[in-house]
């Protein structure tokens, strides 16, 4: 689950941007407490909850890893829609690839790419 501000602009960032589908929400009168979505090309999901009046959103010591095939693709596409990223893809030592950037409540997120090597342990990758 993640915490959210404003959970429409969080499920805007999620289905907009990163392609996710949408499941459900659940609405108050006043506001979108929940949303659920689909991450595309899998049978997981993720939800948004909207977090309590008067609670502190704590957003530092979480990441969320997403990953996707064709990375340098994807960001562009992002980049190009406004998308702001606080790291350009890199090889990291163990041999995937990462992008990082933030989402509308702070809540830093890695795009990446393993491919085979995602099932290795990071020392037969050596």
């Amino acid at each position: 689950m993640i915490y959210s501000a404003d959970v429409p602009r969080a499920l805007e960032f999620y289905r907009d941007h990163l392609g996710f589908e949408l499941l459900e929400e659940y609405r108050s009168p006043v506001a979108v407490l929940y949303a659920r979505l689909r991450i595309p090309g899998t049978a997981s999901t993720i939800a948004l909850h909207l977090i309590e009046k008067g609670t502190r959103l704590k957003t530092g010591g979480v990441r969320i890893y997403f990953e996707v095939r064709a990375l340098e693709k994807f960001r562009g596409r992002l980049v190009a829609a406004g998308v702001k990223f606080t790291k350009p893809p890199e090889l990291m030592p163990w041999g995937w690839r990462h992008s990082y950037l933030d989402d509308p409540d702070g809540h830093e997120v890695s795009l990446y790419w393993a491919g085979a090597k995602r099932l290795k342990k990071a020392k037969e990758l050596q």
